[in-house]
């Protein structure tokens, strides 16, 4: 696996990360043995970009992932995020916390359940509407100063939001989801990062598998958000959908790779300065994923995959109404 900068900052990073979520939470059954091998094996490929949050498994991410890396800490490029909260007795209440004294907790915790001494990219995972961001990028830029974090980051932050925390302190990468059927951050987003020298990370760059083209909806397990809060994988929406990846696997057969694989090398093909960090808890996957980074497209092959896929034939939204509200406007 190639490395690239990630920013203008200094971070260099694997070409495509891993992103961790699904090993704890919102993906079906855990199953932290396989969830611990996919993280091993990952480090065996080059995949050393590895991307946790605070609030995943409400810490048990954290801490997965801590273990698992423990004796390998010097080859990874950690990643986690803070400003989400929840409870584990009410998992389906949440808020946003941007509070200076609360990044400074939120790190620390971080710390302890990683169990490393630095976060090399530290994230705010939610912009917070009631703290000013100025305020909130400079606790985390205090965290820089004590060597508690290498790089700071944002998530899901708007092009006005990202430039006032810019003069903060310098932002490294912003994280936000882009896939070929969630392409927002086209128009005024990924122009201002590359304005400002920002590196940007996606995240589910399969449309949460969807790409995949593996995903039924009737085998969706009741502990799999997907099958509940995710518009576009509601009946109705979710065979229609369908059809884009029909026609994506149809030039991916072509070319002897799967539609999951193409789809990847879409993002991939989007710039060095796009690093997709899709999540897997299985190994099977995770070299699938990996492999994709050797798929070279050229212009017209990007073209024919756009045209296969065009955001006009999108059903749904990628988020419901009320989850929408935690994106930075």
């Amino acid at each position: 696996m190639n490395k690239v900068k990630l920013g203008s900052q200094g971070a260099v990073v694997s070409r495509m990360g891993l992103g961790c979520m699904g090993m704890s939470e919102f993906y079906g059954q855990r199953d932290d043995t396989e969830s611990v091998a996919t993280l091993l094996r990952a480090l065996d490929l080059g995949v050393t970009f590895l991307d946790t949050a605070d609030t995943y498994g409400f810490g048990d991410n954290e801490e997965l992932v801590g273990k698992a890396i423990k004796s390998r800490r010097n080859e990874v490029f950690l990643a986690t995020k803070f400003a989400n909260v929840r409870a584990r007795d009410n998992p389906k209440s949440w808020s946003i916390n941007g509070k200076p004294e609360y990044v400074r907790q939120a790190c620390d915790a971080s710390l302890k359940r990683l169990g490393v001494d630095h976060i090399d990219l530290y994230y705010q995972h939610r912009v917070d509407p009631n703290t000013p961001i100025e305020d909130t990028v400079g606790a985390m830029a205090e965290l820089v100063k004590a060597g508690k974090v290498r790089y700071l980051g944002l998530s899901e932050a708007s092009p006005r939001t990202i430039r006032r925390a810019h003069k903060i302190h310098p932002i490294t990468a912003l994280q936000s989801e882009y896939s070929l059927w969630t392409r927002d951050v086209e128009a005024e987003i990924l122009p201002t990062l590359r304005e400002l020298g920002i590196g940007f990370v996606p995240f589910s760059p399969l449309g949460r598998g969807f790409f995949t083209g593996t995903i039924k909806r009737e085998e969706l397990a009741s502990t799999d958000s997907r099958a509940t809060v995710y518009p576009r994988f509601a009946d109705g929406a979710f065979d229609k959908n369908l059809v884009l990846v029909d026609r994506l696997r149809a030039i991916a057969d072509k070319k002897g790779v799967t539609a999951g694989q193409l789809a990847l090398a879409w993002v991939l093909a989007q710039g060095e300065d796009v690093v997709p960090i899709p999540g897997t808890k299985r190994r099977k996957y995770l070299e699938e994923n990996a492999a994709a980074a050797e798929i070279k497209l050229t212009p017209t092959d990007v073209a024919e995959i756009e045209a296969a896929v065009p955001k006009s034939d999108i059903v749904g939204e990628r988020y419901t109404e009320a989850m929408m509200k935690s994106v930075d406007k």
